[in-house]
């Protein structure tokens, strides 16, 4: 089959079209025939060599998929051959057929084709354990979502107004991006680039901050998101972008009863992440299919053009999400 490989770790011109063998599924996994697969941060991460997959997953860069049923493994009962899934993967989405467990694969609802449903796994999965449930979201909670036109926080907008009432969504993004993130229906838009959202977070709430704040930046804006939590505020953090470390005031976070939340989906255990994308299903899916929500889809590459899709991440002009188109 033809797969993106990897010369050496570093830029985007190391990756190339390969042709590698088939993988086969071993209990429990099926093999999937790819139809398309999206483009990631932790990708880029990977590329650079920071971000080695979990042991026995595949070397192949690429978290999520979206195709048919090629075959199935021993113990395989919920798919047969030809089904339209969309899954979850450790590894080997960029490629045309991937393995995935059957319990971190979920069935395309009708509303949805297949680039469509290979934006979901990674980044709305992401978007509600993290912002919703790790969060402890609760009816009338504010949410300050960082990188407004990436994938996980325009699924954390879409999510957090579709599931939590009475929600206010404070939204940080670059200045070409302000009116874009206000169409998916932030409340409050902060140019980051030219203001200091701890200064906008005090102002639009008043003083009291905010409850809940998803962050990928890490180090650079730990300061800053301390201070912009509320009483009880429960801080997430899914990437390190800006930085390893950081300084914090303990005295502060005691007195104010704050969470400081640490989240990676790709190296938690494979029932682990069944059970979360079992929920997910139970929880989420039927926004999909009754187009509450839509996932938003930036550029398609096709696989031959990985390279030029993670450019395109890298440039940061995108909005939503860049998928690569496999057959």
């Amino acid at each position: 089959m033809k797969a993106i490989n990897l010369k050496q770790f570093g830029s985007a011109d190391n990756l190339y079209l390969d042709d590698i063998d088939i993988p086969v599924a071993a209990q429990a996994q099926l093999l999937i025939k790819v139809h398309a697969c999206s483009v990631n941060r932790p990708d880029i991460v990977q590329r650079e060599g920071n971000y080695p997959p979990p042991a026995g997953d595949s070397e192949i860069i690429g978290l999520e998929v979206a195709g048919t049923v090629e075959s199935v493994g021993e113990g395989v009962t919920r798919y047969k051959v030809g089904d339209r899934v969309f899954a979850l993967v450790g590894g080997g989405g960029y490629a045309e057929y991937a393995v995935a467990y059957e319990s971190h694969t979920m069935p395309i609802p009708e509303a949805l084709d297949y680039k469509q449903a290979s934006c979901i796994c990674e980044t709305y999965i992401t978007a509600w354990l993290n912002a919703i449930v790790l969060g402890e979201a609760q009816s009338g909670n504010t949410f300050l979502l960082h990188g407004g036109g990436g994938g996980v926080n325009t699924a954390a907008i879409q999510l957090c107004n579709a599931l939590i009432p009475d929600c206010t969504t404070i939204v940080t993004a670059s200045t070409g991006k302000l009116d874009r993130v206000k169409s998916q229906g932030a409340a409050h838009v902060i140019d980051y680039k030219s203001q200091s959202f701890a200064d906008e977070v005090k102002s639009i709430t008043g003083g009291k901050g905010v409850d809940v704040i998803l962050d990928h930046i890490g180090g650079a804006y730990f300061k800053d998101n301390m201070k912009s939590l509320a009483l009880s505020g429960r801080l997430v953090i899914i990437g390190l972008m800006g930085g390893i470390k950081a300084e914090i005031n303990l005295a502060t976070m005691m007195v104010k009863r704050q969470k400081i939340v640490g989240s990676v989906l790709r190296s938690r255990p494979v029932s682990e992440k069944g059970q979360i994308i079992a929920d997910f299903e139970k929880t989420v899916m039927p926004l999909f299919t009754n187009k509450t929500i839509e996932p938003l889809v930036s550029d398609v590459f096709p696989l031959s053009e990985a390279a030029q899709a993670h450019k395109a991440m890298e440039e940061g002009s995108h909005f939503g999400k860049i998928v690569l188109e496999v057959a």
